[in-house]
């Protein structure tokens, strides 16, 4: 049994560790993020709109699989999960070779390696000393700092560069688990909501995507909030001016445009939508008395605002409708939209102890326009209007956007660093003579690094070549004055 269970076990580590596996989770992943981002999501959504944009069927089926949340689905968390688990098993099966290569690099090459190294090339001496001095100064010419090797009473130049690049890989490992590890606390901790304001109107409730509420603890305020136009008429921008309230003072403010949002103790704020509340915010009129005694004077209302025109009378607006129809006896509203707008006033006088009803324009068979005292005519009009805000705490926020940053730096080691070895060894070669062995290799880009060999190769040529040329005038010199 316990055999059973180690084999067992040690076919899901196989599993697990392979990198098919981890590729193929991979891929998963990102096919079900772009589905996430094609897929209208609640609650940033309006239901209106997902209801228009999917069938009654179709939406109960993306509900059911979880689609319309694709971030916070259990099953979405559990694929991170495995993933992360993939990542890991791979980098601990493989890590160690790697960190043994990176730890202890190859410095002293045998004989073996060096007849089998594909990038090598061999430069005749007539001094051992000689010929390692001159490539060492080759090796600082091309900006490589040569290390000297002793070993068999033989010394030898190593020199490398960027030895960072082959521990790359699990940079990129490490930024993928972060990314991960963001995404799985902002499912299991994190949660989106929605809250519409008015101008003036503050908040702490935040209404969830399943119906239920979440209270904040501060409240944020609307201080105005408004739509610019392109030419043509359709929304270039929301903006929304925004105050949080804390402890009963206001802590913050800011004006907010889409992808520009108000962070307040880790919630986020996003400008969501804009829209007419098809309610009047001020209805702007001329008040005139009646029989012509007095000067007209300028009145603004708001619904159920009462206004005093004179010490005996006052107004109200008791209803605004933007789009009025009549029909069986009642005055109904067709739509939000101010295309045939009605205002259903309310005089009261108290010496007569009665309420008129005033509508603008007259309706008939609802208006007592002509019973009073005062006429009215409509000035200007200012709608209510609503703003949305997507509401978010994202607590894995930090971790994702750290991952970010290390897999920029991790793929900029992948792609633009190349790890590259050289070696110098005097030996003697195949006639007995003595020759500097001249070895390189790289993990990448080989026909780059060719080049660079070639010249490296050139450098040291260059360099015997100037020596000798120094010995012999040295020599010529010694000549010439023993001679003399």
């Amino acid at each position: 049994m316990a055999g059973t269970l180690r084999k067992a076990g040690r076919s899901i580590w196989q599993t697990l560790s392979s990198i098919k596996t981890g590729v193929i989770l991979l891929i998963i992943v990102v096919i079900v993020s772009a589905a996430g981002t094609l897929i209208l999501q609640r609650p940033v959504t309006d239901p209106d709109e997902m209801q228009r944009a999917y069938s009654p069927q179709m939406l109960r089926l993306l509900d059911t699989l979880g689609l319309t949340d694709a971030f916070h689905a259990w099953w979405f968390v559990l694929l991170l999960a495995l993933v992360s688990l993939s990542i890991v098993a791979a980098s601990i099966q493989r890590f160690p070779n790697a960190w043994r290569f990176y730890a202890r690099p190859y410095k002293s090459p045998d004989e073996t390696f060096r007849k089998v190294l594909a990038t090598q090339k061999q430069i005749a001496i007539a001094d051992e000393k000689a010929g390692l001095a001159a490539a060492e100064r080759a090796f600082q010419r091309m900006r490589l700092k040569p290390e000297q090797v002793a070993k068999n009473h033989r010394v030898s130049l190593f020199a490398e560069r960027n030895r960072i690049s082959v521990m790359a890989v699990y940079i990129v490992h490490a930024s993928l688990l972060l990314i991960f590890l963001g995404g799985i606390v902002d499912a299991l901790y994190g949660w989106r909501g929605f809250v519409a304001l008015t101008r003036g109107q503050q908040s702490s409730q935040v209404e969830m995507h399943d119906g239920s509420g979440h209270t904040l603890p501060f409240a944020i305020r609307c201080d105005g909030a408004g739509q610019e136009n392109y030419a043509d008429g359709s929304p270039k921008k929301w903006w929304s001016n925004l105050a949080v309230l804390d402890g009963g003072r206001e802590v913050v403010r800011k004006e907010i445009v889409v992808n520009d949002p108000l962070v307040y103790r880790g919630i986020r704020f996003y400008q969501a939508s804009y829209g007419s509340t098809g309610k009047v915010d001020k209805l702007i009129l001329a008040a005139s008395p009646a029989k012509g005694r007095g000067d007209a004077k300028e009145i603004a209302l708001g619904e159920n605002d009462p206004v005093q025109l004179d010490s005996d009378t006052s107004v109200r607006l008791a209803e605004f409708i933007p789009d009025y129809v009549v029909g069986d006896g009642q005055v109904y509203t067709r739509s939000r939209d101010v295309e045939n707008p009605a205002a259903h006033l309310i005089v009261e006088s108290k010496s007569a102890g009665k309420a008129v009803n005033v509508w603008l324009p007259p309706i008939p068979g609802f208006e007592q326009n002509a019973a009073s005292p005062y006429t009215f005519e409509a000035k200007n009009l200012q709608m209510g209007y609503f703003t949305g805000l997507e509401v978010s705490h994202e607590p894995g926020q930090w971790a994702v956007w750290a991952g970010v940053i290390l897999m920029g730096f991790g793929l900029a080691v992948v792609f633009y660093l190349v790890h590259m070895r050289f070696w110098v060894v005097p030996v003697l070669d195949a006639r007995g003579r003595l020759v500097l062995w001249v070895g390189g290799a790289a993990n990448k880009n080989k026909d780059a690094f060719e080049e660079r060999f070639q010249k490296l190769v050139g450098e040291i040529e260059s360099e015997l070549k100037v020596r000798s040329e120094a010995q012999i005038r040295v020599q010529e010199e010694e000549t010439s004055l023993a001679g003399a």
